[in-house]
């Protein structure tokens, strides 16, 4: 039975899912150019192209997030979760780099530092940074560049594949920089799955370390990084499997994906990994 078989179960409507290793994809279920909401998992796709704006140039992980609202807070800061804002509301909440709040406003904040520095809108700069290399045909941004993002499997396989096999995108140390724990050590609330501590976090991407519980599988590693979304979607890399999920539905996250998606990830993990 393949790894992908269970998706035939899940209590959605529409779900497809592509496991990939560094070859590309390795097997795929249900409509691979379907578009689905994304919800969160349009944060890491916001984040690589504000990381693709740090190698240009155009902004720095330690110019200020907002020194009026946020003092001593940077955009490193702000990808990792740790600035102190507020999660929904421009509010501080916290010192920088005291707790790992887990904030929309967050990621709003760092997109409008490259949309000031490079006089585009975030989605356009979206697209000309991330989408148009990676041929991301039937991804966009229309609203938040925290939850607003649509895509499909075929696309985010792509973003999957060159995190693992890397064409470019971004530099080999950029792109071990945001799979690494940003101000270790930081307690805080993982939506959905409580308080964790620590809860790791890299650039833009959650690292899994060892929460419990989580929404990747028991046999997952420690460095495994990703994302998962209310609307039903999540996507991960284990850079020790050198493997990499995506699986997407269009069933808001619930006591059904918390019990799927672990024992898909366990799935195929003991059948590629």
């Amino acid at each position: 039975m393949s790894a992908l078989a269970a998706l035939a179960e899940w209590p959605v409507k529409t779900a497809a899912a592509a496991v990939l290793g560094p070859s590309g994809v390795l097997e795929s279920h249900g409509p691979m150019d379907s578009r689905f909401a994304l919800a969160s998992v349009t944060k890491p796709l916001a984040a690589l192209a504000i990381l693709v704006a740090v190698e240009e140039e155009a902004v720095s992980l330690d110019d200020s997030a907002d020194e009026a609202l946020l003092p001593g807070a940077t955009l490193r800061h702000l990808l990792a979760h740790a600035s102190g804002v507020a999660s929904e509301r421009p509010l501080r909440s916290f010192a920088p780099a005291h707790r790992r709040v887990y904030s929309n406003v967050g990621i709003e904040l760092a997109a409008s530092l490259v949309e000031r520095a490079t006089d585009l809108p975030f989605p356009r700069y979206l697209d000309e940074a991330v989408g148009r290399p990676l041929r991301l045909d039937a991804t966009a941004l229309d609203g938040s560049p925290a939850r607003d993002g649509v895509s499909s499997v075929a696309d985010l396989a792509r973003v999957v594949h060159e995190l693992l096999s890397s064409t470019g995108l971004l530099s080999g140390p950029m792109l071990a920089e945001l799979a690494t724990v940003q101000y270790p050590g930081l307690r805080g609330v993982l939506p959905g799955y409580g308080p964790q501590d620590p809860n790791d976090w890299g650039l833009g991407f959650e690292i899994r370390g060892h929460k419990s519980p989580h929404w990747t599988g028991s046999a997952n590693s420690a460095g495994t990084y990703g994302h998962f979304g209310q609307s039903g979607t999540m996507l991960w890399i284990d850079p020790e499997a050198r493997l990499g999920l995506v699986a997407l539905a269009d069933r808001d996250f619930g006591e059904w994906a918390a019990a799927a998606w672990p024992a898909l990830s366990d799935a195929v993990l003991a059948e590629y990994g």
